[in-house]
């Protein structure tokens, strides 16, 4: 019964670390965001070149990007960008844009 408990209780937490990774941190994104700001204006708001990003849902944000990477969304501008990111730093990205209006 305690060798249950006890499994239960990890699964849960692994669960739950994994959850607060994907939500990503603001602040990170915020300071990482400086390269699309070229682009994509300082708060997000899109540019005539490039799209709004402010308030973008964070599941969206980070499939566009992975769809750029892949080369799924062919952009060549936007595969070079991509490539230089891992899943943190694609997830704490996703949290700054989805916290601009």
């Amino acid at each position: 019964m305690n060798r249950t408990l006890l499994t239960a209780m990890i699964v849960g937490s692994l669960a739950l670390a994994g959850a607060a990774q994907a939500a990503g941190d603001p602040a990170a994104g915020k300071a990482e965001a400086t390269s699309c700001a070229m682009c994509h204006g300082h708060n997000g708001q899109g540019t005539s070149v490039a799209p709004k990003l402010a308030g973008l849902a964070p599941a969206v944000f980070v499939q566009a990007l992975e769809d750029f990477k892949s080369g799924k969304t062919a952009n060549a501008m936007m595969k070079g960008q991509a490539d230089k990111l891992n899943p943190e730093q694609m997830a704490n990205l996703a949290a700054y844009y989805a916290s601009l209006k």
